[in-house]
């Protein structure tokens, strides 16, 4: 078997008990509530009770700071102690600088260790996204697949990435900088449910609704669309879903979009993994994302 370490910063959101089945090591980011409180998350506060915070401080507005080059070099440092080569991916560079605090981090180590080999890869992506294209690095490495050919692989299946989301409102993407201050008072005034698009490591409008059961009708529409003219079966790509505050929102959720993808032929796993705080400082407590990408070639 290929002996690499698997590394990911806490964007990709995958439960902890799966990492730690998997033996992926996760890097956690902090976060700030109140202006004071700088916490790490799964650490210091489960998502489940940051995401309690929120709905109960309406109108505050927390941030989220990504883990410092120390924290990736002890991750770095502790594979490397174990004489394992190392595999990190990073939450698309778009959103974050946590690509370079990692490369800051593999240079360190690299100075202590020349014999390992250490790769960062700007995954391009976020949350549960990043959490199925870790989850694919965990099959080239569990398939024994060398550590030059599963970086090439991962790389090669990351333009096939998309996030189609829904908000509660834009309350949280404008106070984050994520949209215009116009464009936030008008979904403030009239109601408005955007509908997101996340390819190439950026986030584009695709449309805007006036109920949350549409605009999740919607987000099922984009993703049928989309798998029908990027795979040619269920079989060549794997997809998760994303969820918030509300769990069985999330379940609802998966119906929907269950039943848009039926509708094209297309019918595959989707687990459901909990959003956590790197994104969710920016879309509010009420996220609902379909994440998609193509499966890495392993044989």
């Amino acid at each position: 078997m290929s002996k690499y370490a698997i590394i990911s910063d806490g964007s990709c959101d995958l439960p902890e008990e799966l990492a730690r089945d998997k033996d992926i090591r996760i890097v956690p980011f902090y976060v700030t509530m109140d202006d004071k409180t700088f916490i790490k998350e799964n650490v210091d506060i489960s998502k489940s009770d940051f995401y309690k915070w929120m709905v109960e401080h309406q109108g505050s507005f927390p941030k989220s700071s990504m883990p410092p080059t120390s924290d990736f070099f002890e991750e770095f440092e502790k594979a490397a102690k174990n004489g394992e080569d190392i595999i990190c991916l990073t939450i698309t560079r778009k959103f974050s600088s946590c690509y370079d605090v990692a490369m800051a981090a593999r240079d360190l180590i690299l100075e202590e260790y020349p014999e390992r080999k250490v790769a960062v890869i700007d995954s391009t992506v976020d949350t549960v996204l990043q959490a199925i294209v870790t989850l694919e690095l965990v099959k080239l490495r569990d398939a024994g697949v060398d550590f030059e050919t599963s970086v090439k692989r991962i790389s090669d299946i990351l333009p096939s990435g998309r996030i189609f989301f829904t908000v509660g409102n834009l309350d949280y993407l404008r106070a984050g900088g994520r949209i215009g201050k116009l464009a936030g008072v008008a979904g403030a005034l009239l109601g408005i449910r955007p509908l997101i698009t996340l390819k190439e490591g950026e986030i584009f409008p695709s449309g805007i609704t006036r109920s949350r059961k549409k605009s999740m009708e919607m987000v099922g529409k984009l993703a049928a669309k989309y798998v029908t003219e990027t795979f040619s079966s269920t079989g060549d790509y794997v997809a998760s879903i994303g969820y918030g505050y509300d769990y069985d929102e999330g379940l609802v959720f998966r119906d929907v979009i269950a039943r848009h993808l039926a509708e094209v032929g297309h019918s595959p796993d989707m687990p459901i993994y909990h959003i956590g705080a790197a994104i969710s400082v920016h879309t509010g407590p009420y996220p609902l994302g379909f994440s998609v990408v193509r499966k890495a070639k392993v044989d």
